[in-house]
């Protein structure tokens, strides 16, 4: 019995219908990338980040907080003020501003959040199979870290605001439609900036559009999901069970965002280099060949040096799709 032939039948149809052929493709495409390797690099960039913004966060709470009741009791009221670990010490007024704690924790959200640039930018070079010698050097990769840095959190930082808004349901169904639609929109530009400042320059903008929609969709969807998580999960949990809520839910969440970014941009390579249909049991198609050969010449690290590689098999297959 050929345990292969419903593979080698599903092969066949996604060859020839492109709305299966084309997310499979892009599936391949994350696969021969090892994209999921990348994303965790973001993630564990983006989970050491968050610590240092928390202390940031309850540092400065305790500059606002102090002799100010009315805002005192906001807090108290809010998710927040259930949050576990800084919950309590907000439930007892224990919070107290100090300067050594926020330059810490500014000079700890700046190391961790280049991390996360730094990552990301070689996770778009991986996927745009940008040859390591035209990658940004040591210096410029920073600087260009910096400036999105600065750029994406306070772009992030009123994405979340509104998202915020929006779960929490101030306001009549119109006022959350619209806030919702705001959302998107500023989703949408979040990603524009992430895609342009991130990836090689040689891209062109309108190549990028397929993944900036496609990952504003998801990451609106994302924050919703966490919004509510943190709402309902993370504040109604115990000091010690929320604090497990809270690492195994960012982890979760950052894994999850670096995947959402990294499909999107795959998407946009196989839309724009045309790299479907992919053979799913072998490199048999014309896409497939030109994936590879990309693939490889990611490897040329000095000025003249080119790689090329050769198929030892039958000519490679163009598919049903016009080449």
């Amino acid at each position: 019995m050929d345990l292969l032939r419903p593979v080698r039948a599903f092969d066949r149809l996604q060859r020839r219908v492109p709305v299966l052929g084309f997310p499979l493709a892009v599936v391949k495409k994350f696969s021969d990338d090892k994209a999921g390797h990348l994303a965790a690099l973001i993630a564990y960039y983006g989970f050491f980040s968050i610590f240092p913004l928390l202390l940031v966060l309850v540092t400065v709470l305790g500059y606002v907080l102090a002799g100010n009741e009315a805002w005192y009791d906001r807090i108290v009221d809010s998710a927040l003020g259930q949050f576990p670990v800084i919950g309590d010490d907000i439930q007892i007024g224990a919070l107290r501003g100090d300067t050594t704690a926020l330059i810490i924790g500014i000079a700890g959200a700046l190391w961790a959040g280049l991390g996360v640039t730094v990552a990301a930018q070689r996770a778009m070079d991986e996927v745009w199979d940008v040859p390591n010698r035209q990658r940004r050097d040591f210096f410029m990769a920073r600087l260009r870290g910096l400036l999105v840095l600065v750029t994406l959190g306070a772009l992030n930082l009123a994405i979340t605001i509104a998202v915020g808004l929006i779960v929490g349901g101030l306001g009549s169904f119109g006022v959350r439609a619209s806030g919702l639609g705001l959302t998107l929109l500023l989703d949408v530009f979040l990603f524009w900036a992430v895609f342009r400042l991130l990836t090689a320059r040689e891209v062109p903008t309108s190549d990028l559009w397929m993944g900036i929609a496609l990952a504003a969709i998801g990451w609106a969807a994302l924050q919703t999901i966490g919004t509510i998580y943190v709402d309902r999960v993370v504040s109604r949990a115990s000091a010690t069970y929320g604090l497990f809520a809270i690492v195994i839910g960012l982890l979760s969440w950052l894994y999850i965002g670096g995947q959402i970014l990294l499909y999107a941009a795959e998407a946009n390579v196989v839309r724009v280099r045309r790299l479907w249909p992919r053979g799913l049991l072998d490199p048999s198609t014309v896409a497939d060949v030109q994936a590879l050969r990309s693939l490889a010449r990611v490897e040329e690290r000095k000025d003249g040096q080119r790689i090329e590689i050769e198929f030892e098999q039958k000519e490679p297959k163009a598919g049903t799709r016009d080449d």
